[in-house]
């Protein structure tokens, strides 16, 4: 550990690409298992797929409180078309920026949680503990903390939870889930001279489509989180000019909130739509929403210099997290989204975080580690 600071671990990990598709997350979790074990943690790798790790490391845990957990994941996205004019895996820096892919969505938060839980040892005792949970394949739909999920991994309790996404160091207590929907439909196809002889397949999604653009959740607002919402994204379908279409589809984007079942949603749709339609399921992510009369949540807003109902901030993100997964694995234990990277940032060309902003973050992280919850009354 004594080898590392926040912006030279960032850099190590910035220089191994994890680009999802493939992710190839093992090595990353390996630094970063090695640095943890060093300090005196103990480490767990859990096995995604091949080439792909999560880790889940502890320390000063025991059964009586539960600890804080700190939670982000390993991958990035693809680079994209337009040219970096910067090598997207050398970690430079460039006044107060350091750049490379994931330096905002989310190995600067990654590092800097890492570095403010090995700190917190030093400069005093956490009660509780600390408990890091890391994940693989984060970015193409939480799929590495399903797996965590789905193979029943025990990850004990938590009094809360501290997602590292981008937030610029600015807390958020909340975000709308995803529900992504592939819909097809399938008719005969024929000579477009003689179509009454098949069956329109696009006629069909598209009747489909105008119902989606009216359709009603049938529930009122979420005081934090607002309306939920649907778009449709992307229509296929057909084979060429002269053919009637034997095959069509079209795909939506829900995005829910804490009033909105998914099942209840599905079968609403599939209701509105008709029979002719075919729903696929590709996506299935609940919202998150915390409560600020919370003592986590009151104890992280105090880490972070907001009074108490701090206004001025956004308290919801538009974007998902493993949250959506882990708050439920964990029981419901309230989660704080908030990390150093620039939510401008993420997903962009010559991707940087703020150098002076990572090294904020690990101040606020130790502070959230090391505050007594004893010390926060109720909102009244």
């Amino acid at each position: 550990m004594r080898a590392y600071d926040v912006i030279s671990l960032t850099r190590k990990l910035l220089s191994l690409n994890t680009v999802n598709p493939p992710g190839n997350e093992k090595a990353v979790a390996l630094v970063v298992g090695k640095v943890l074990e060093e300090s005196g943690f103990h480490v767990s790798y859990v096995p995604f797929e091949a080439d792909r790790l999560q880790v889940i490391a502890e320390k000063g845990c025991d059964d009586t409180n539960p600890p804080v957990v700190f939670t982000g994941h390993f991958d990035t996205v693809p680079l994209g078309v337009k040219a970096w004019s910067v090598d997207p895996f050398a970690g430079e820096i460039k006044g107060d920026r350091l750049f490379g892919r994931g330096a905002s969505d989310m190995k600067g938060g990654l590092v800097a949680m890492i570095i403010a839980a090995v700190s917190a040892f030093s400069e005093g005792s956490p009660a509780g503990g600390v408990r890091l949970v890391f994940t693989a394949g984060e970015e193409l739909g939480c799929h590495g903390a399903k797996s965590l999920l789905e193979n029943k991994v025990d990850l004990g309790k938590a009094r809360g939870i501290v997602v590292g996404e981008p937030t610029s160091n600015v807390p958020a207590i909340g975000h709308k889930g995803g529900l992504y929907l592939n819909l097809t439909a399938t008719g005969v196809t024929a000579h477009s001279s003689m179509p009454h002889l098949g069956e329109n397949a696009i006629y069909k999604i598209a009747r489909a489509i105008l119902k989606a653009e009216k359709f009603d959740f049938g529930v009122g607002p979420d005081p934090l989180l607002g309306m939920p919402t649907i778009n449709v994204g992307k229509v296929f379908g057909g084979m060429n000019i002269n053919s009637v279409p034997d095959h069509a589809g079209f795909t939506i984007d829900a995005r829910t909130t804490t009033k909105v079942d998914h099942q209840r949603l599905l079968k609403q749709l599939q209701q509105e739509l008709g029979d002719e339609i075919s729903i696929e399921v590709l996506v299935d992510l609940n919202a998150v929403s915390s409560s600020e009369n919370d003592l986590f949540v009151r104890s992280v807003y105090d880490a972070c210099a907001i009074g108490q109902n701090g206004e001025g901030f956004t308290k919801a993100l538009p974007y998902l997290t493993d949250a959506s997964v882990l708050q439920s694995l964990f029981g419901g234990a309230p989660v704080v989204i908030l990390g150093p990277g620039e939510p401008a940032m993420a997903h962009q060309t010559d991707e940087f975080c703020y150098v002076s902003k990572l090294e904020k973050a690990v101040e606020i992280y130790i502070k959230i580690i090391l505050n007594d919850l004893d010390q926060y009354g109720r909102i009244s």
